[in-house]
């Protein structure tokens, strides 16, 4: 029998962990030819969620559950627990009921037919108009700066092939952006749109600075259009000042006693400088960050217990 590694990685979801796996058990029950295990692995949660999943995991063997000493995060703690995965495929599966657990029939009839990889892609979302307005412009900026094609509108979320797991394992990135690198691996994927449910239960984790955070990730990872386009902006500005500068002095030339400097463009041209000089640095900052995560080759997360396993 083939075996499947469903995946959720949770912060204070006390209230939805239950139902997702209630929703999970009842698809998997459509699939007697298969056996299946529903790993949690849990952030550090301070509200009653590890209360919650232990007695799940004494209710039933197959939830299994990686307890983390702290928050490592909403981007290293679901890789981390797909590669414990040890199914014929791996589904990764947010917590917060977001994504349609129904939806992996789909992923295994896909996988079925032969393919590596199978994707859920929201096709439109119960969220904020604006913020996902905001995060379609985010994708289709990061898809046309990537040196691979991208897909947009990706979270994650979908089956991975035990032989994408193996890949992946072996890709030594303590903090990988996992929907570019999907991409980036080539093999060939399924991709099945759904509409993203509003969250019944909780709040949001996200907040502008993790997803700035996110957003450079992506970029950084899989572009180096940024840096090419400081240094051009760099040659554009000493090419205006240039000619602003001889503009003036042709000026100066001709209205010798009638025309006077002043104050005006030297503050303007000072702090436009100013400006392009600290977005530059800024973002030559973004990139030596992210070698600085690298170099220093600090582990993906820290386990404090494991249960079930």
């Amino acid at each position: 029998m083939k075996h499947i590694s469903v995946v959720s990685s949770c912060y204070n979801e006390e209230g939805n962990v239950r139902e997702i796996y209630e929703r999970v058990k009842k698809v998997m029950a459509a699939f007697p030819d298969y056996t299946f295990e529903y790993i949690f692995i849990d952030n550090n949660s301070k509200d009653g969620t590890r209360a919650v999943l232990r007695q799940m995991a004494a209710e039933d063997k197959k939830v299994k559950l990686i307890f983390n000493t702290r928050n490592f995060g909403q981007i290293r703690s679901p890789i981390y627990g797909m590669l414990q995965g040890q199914g014929d495929a791996v589904i990764s599966l947010v917590s917060d009921l977001q994504e349609p657990p129904e939806l992996i029939a789909e992923f295994i009839r896909k996988w079925e037919e032969g393919y590596k990889i199978a994707i859920g892609v929201k096709s439109h979302s119960e969220e904020s108009g604006l913020l996902f307005s905001l995060r379609k412009l985010y994708y289709n900026l990061v898809a046309s700066m990537s040196e691979v094609e991208l897909n947009k509108n990706f979270t994650g979320f979908g089956l991975y092939d035990q032989e994408v797991i193996k890949t992946l394992r072996k890709i030594d990135d303590p903090l990988p952006y996992f929907r570019g690198l999907i991409c980036d691996l080539g093999y060939e994927r399924a991709e099945i749109e759904y509409p993203q449910a509003r969250r019944k239960w909780g709040f949001t984790k996200n907040n502008f600075y993790t997803l700035y955070d996110y957003a450079w990730l992506g970029i950084t990872n899989h572009s180096k259009v940024p840096l090419r386009l400081a240094t051009m902006m760099g040659f554009l500005t000493a090419m205006i000042s240039l000619v602003v500068a001889f503009g003036y002095l042709a000026y100066k030339l001709v209205y010798w006693d009638r025309f006077s400097l002043g104050m005006a463009p030297l503050v303007i041209g000072f702090f436009f400088l100013g400006s392009m000089q600290l977005i530059c640095i800024g973002i030559v900052g973004e990139y030596i960050g992210t070698i600085h995560t690298q170099v220093l080759k600090r582990p993906m997360v820290i386990e404090k217990e494991r249960i079930n396993f």
